[in-house]
């Protein structure tokens, strides 16, 4: 199962109601994993108030170095340090190393744990495998804005289901044999060997895209292909000349050629302070649409 939840929803200047950009990805699988993507102003404070500890987050995705983006890093990072961190931090982003070490030179500060930056690549149109555990994997792939960003895709593994229809009809019966043959995909049952596709059922794994901010572009309609859930910029009601991010209906269109199966708005411009107008304009192109708030919560189950 996968838990998403919706720090910050704002574009550029927050409002009493939106603030800027965060958001919480806890994975639970056999282990559990806490993720965020981008780290606005306020994230911390957020984090408490939503009942997700902040020493549970292993790893920071940031789309690009805009304030609003990632301004939240620098009092979060020292909250941690004051909580006696120890566990390593990874930060995934373009051009990591500068701006971490850049963010870790401010003020008089000792960081008393390992942070990891994780350069990401800015050009081109390939999606770059960026980490994966046993469980999932993480991609990226550049898109389009004003400075260097990526998307993001989180991929929960396809897995084995075993059946036991299957088990019952090759006269095997379910043990700690079963164990052995999720993970190796063979294993021996009273001298016979079975192959875990004679058993099982292979169950596609959940799909999460983060676009961060871009305008439309053929790299999001790549990245987002078959997600079960895709959150998307859509700052504007229309599209604005000048302006490097999507209005709604852009948005929904990426979701529609991409195959979504749902879209969640974010990275609202604080002019618009009723939702309605952007819903019912994205519906029109993608009828499985949501408006994100700050506070939102998604479940997600395979």
């Amino acid at each position: 199962m996968i838990e998403i939840t919706f720090l910050g929803t704002v574009s550029g200047i927050p409002s009493r109601r939106r603030g800027h950009p965060g958001i919480v990805l806890e994975y639970f699988g056999e282990e559990k994993d806490t993720l965020l993507f981008d780290c606005g102003e306020g994230t911390q404070s957020r984090l408490m108030g939503s009942g997700i500890s902040f020493m549970k987050i292993n790893k920071i995705f940031i789309s690009h170095w805009h304030a609003d983006h990632f301004a939240g890093l620098i009092p979060l990072i020292q909250t941690m340090n004051l909580e006696k961190r120890k566990k390593e931090l990874m930060i995934f982003a373009p051009e990591a190393e500068k701006f971490v070490s850049n963010i870790l030179d401010l003020g008089y500060f000792g960081c008393r744990f390992p942070i990891l930056a994780m350069n990401l690549p800015t050009e081109g149109d390939k999606l770059t495998l960026i980490d994966k555990t046993r469980e999932y994997e993480v991609y990226s792939i550049p898109v389009l804005h004003s400075v260097p960003t990526v998307a993001f895709a989180f991929k929960e593994k396809d897995r084995w289901s075993i059946k036991l229809d299957k088990l019952k009809k090759l006269g095997l019966h379910r043990g700690y044999w079963l164990k052995k043959l999720k993970r190796t995909g063979k294993a021996e049952y009273k001298g016979k060997e079975v192959k875990i596709e004679q058993v099982s059922n292979l169950k596609p794994g959940l799909k999460v895209v983060y676009s961060g901010d871009t305008k439309p572009c053929d790299n999001m309609v790549k990245i987002s292909e078959k997600a079960n859930l895709l959150i998307h910029d859509s700052t504007f009601l229309e599209d604005e000349e000048g302006k490097a991010h999507a209005d709604v209906k852009q948005a929904a269109q990426i979701a529609k050629k991409s195959g979504v199966k749902k879209l969640i708005l974010t990275h609202i411009s604080r002019r618009y302070t009723s939702p309605k107008e952007l819903l019912a304009e994205a519906k029109k192109v993608f009828k499985n649409t949501k408006v994100a708030y700050d506070g939102m919560k998604v479940k997600l189950k395979s």
